[in-house]
């Protein structure tokens, strides 16, 4: 019989450890990027849909993190939700290094968290 401290909500607590841990990484980064966007980035309109982007990815991993802190029972709705809106802004963040923009090392290390973060969002929603 599985108790509390190794099962939470069905969920193993390692996997909820690194999932907050890396939400919390992202929210980092993608609030760092978009910063980044709105003071080098020359008012572009690829550089405002970044930031944008970023700031909500930031929000909904927040939101996720404290979900699952405080093991409720609508983490998989807002996990599913997060690993979206992080490969989202990944892609957009990727894109802005490809095109070779001037933060792009912000971008690169944005969208490197945002993969990592929606790994495992995808794997607490399922």
């Amino acid at each position: 019989m599985e108790t509390q401290a190794t099962q939470v909500q069905g969920t193993d607590r390692a996997k909820m450890d690194e999932c907050i841990k890396n939400c919390q990484e992202c929210m980092d980064l993608c609030n760092r990027c978009a910063a980044d966007c709105i003071t080098n980035g020359g008012g572009s309109a690829q550089m405002i849909e970044c930031a944008m982007l970023c700031l909500d990815c930031a929000d909904v991993c927040t939101a996720c993190a404290a979900l699952c802190s405080r093991d409720s029972g609508h983490v998989k709705s807002i996990a599913k939700a997060c690993a979206e809106l992080c490969e989202a802004c990944a892609s957009v963040c990727e894109k802005g290094c490809e095109k070779g923009c001037s933060i792009d090392s912000a971008m690169r290390r944005c969208a490197e968290a945002c993969r990592r973060c929606a790994e495992s969002c995808r794997q607490m929603a399922a």
